[in-house]
């Protein structure tokens, strides 16, 4: 049996002795962080703000195995909140998508979810109807025609089936409980709130797909009315990619459990603390990239040289090589060398210690002025 099968469902209850402690050590670290993040200045605080949304975006597909684009989603996000940022790429539309629902999930975080709502952020994520090559129920709660709904984990042929959900018969009257209580319910801390939220809507898992990323864009909104503030300096959704197998181990344990949700809050707030871990590690991104920039003002730079700098302070994966140049400017070998070795003579980039074709150049970051 299930928990949305048991007769007090959905009833939740927690030992508050248990959670408050760590609660009061959330709320502390997120004024903290807050604080810290308004005492930088504008354009600091906006770069760690994109960089932030980007990352969550990216993290919440990627727990579903759908690896986004990152420069698409970073430039969909600054185009949609007027941010001007260099090397602005179009998006594909099932960027465009993730993007709009994230969006606005956090910067109208105070706007009431309805059912429409909901049914937006489910088109927006699949505008042509379909999630792969499957035709699905987009924009509406699943229907009995696709059969019991089964929550997965794992490569395809190598699933495991954690629960099933409700009967697709049972949904409007599951929603509209779910609904009214995220619209009405005052009494929970909105963090508590949020982890209920996350484990109630991904219990009902309401339509054909995507009901992962919508549960996480949920506990976005809620965490912004938490912080009240739309903007963005900790990603949960990249936290719980790192504690995937717990995640689902602690989803399918609390399915088969009692509607005491102790451990499933517990776990929740201890991975939202977390979380703000890797803010810093943002925040170190952020400031490389500015202390680069005064450093480097006057320095003129062609327009394959600005798109490969950025590339590189935005988190360059593997080794940057001349090949590599070419293939990402469509640039020919001997224009790629003059590019790199331009930058070389100005002190940009420095070249590797490997020789030959294994050849490498790393970007010279500014030391702090002491």
């Amino acid at each position: 049996m299930y928990i949305h099968q048991l007769k007090d469902w959905p009833t939740f209850t927690w030992d508050s002795e248990k959670i408050l402690p760590v609660l009061g050590n959330v709320r502390h670290r997120q004024g903290k962080l807050l604080g810290q993040m308004n005492a930088l200045g504008f354009k600091l605080k906006e770069t760690a703000f994109l960089d932030t949304l980007t990352l969550d975006v990216t993290k919440s597909s990627e727990i579903e195995g759908e690896h986004l684009n990152a420069d698409q989603v970073r430039s969909s996000i600054a185009r949609r909140l007027g941010i001007d940022i260099a090397g602005a790429v179009p998006a594909d539309r099932d960027v465009e998508g993730v993007v709009e629902m994230m969006l606005d999930a956090t910067q109208k975080y105070e706007e009431d979810l309805t059912e429409d709502r909901l049914f937006g952020w489910h088109a927006a994520l699949f505008p042509t109807g379909r999630s792969g090559m499957y035709k699905i129920t987009a924009g509406d709660w699943r229907t009995t025609e696709a059969g019991p709904m089964q929550v997965v984990s794992g490569a395809m042929g190598k699933e495991k089936v954690h629960f099933e959900a409700p009967e697709a018969t049972k949904l409007p009257d599951e929603m509209g409980t779910f609904l009214n209580w995220f619209n009405q319910n005052k009494q929970n801390d909105p963090v508590i709130k949020a982890a209920i939220a996350h484990l109630w809507f991904v219990t009902i898992h309401p339509f054909d797909d995507g009901n992962g990323r919508i549960t996480r864009a949920l506990t976005d909104l809620l965490l912004a009315r938490a912080d009240q503030s739309p903007q963005r300096f900790y990603s949960m959704s990249a936290q719980i990619l790192l504690e995937k197998n717990a995640y689902y181990d602690l989803l399918e344990n609390t399915q088969k459990g009692s509607l005491d949700i102790t451990k499933w809050i517990s776990w929740f707030l201890d991975c939202l603390f977390h979380s703000m871990d890797h803010t810093e590690e943002t925040l170190t991104g952020v400031f490389d990239r500015n202390r680069f920039w005064e450093h480097n003002s006057e320095i003129p730079l062609n327009s394959r040289q600005r798109q490969m700098v950025d590339k590189l302070l935005d988190g360059f994966f593997g080794n940057l090589t001349s090949s590599k140049w070419g293939k990402m400017t469509k640039s020919s070998p001997d224009t790629a060398l003059r590019d790199i070795q331009d930058l070389m003579d100005k002190g940009i980039l420095i070249k590797g210690q490997s020789g030959g074709r294994s050849t490498n150049y790393t970007l010279v970051i500014p030391q702090h002025n002491v």
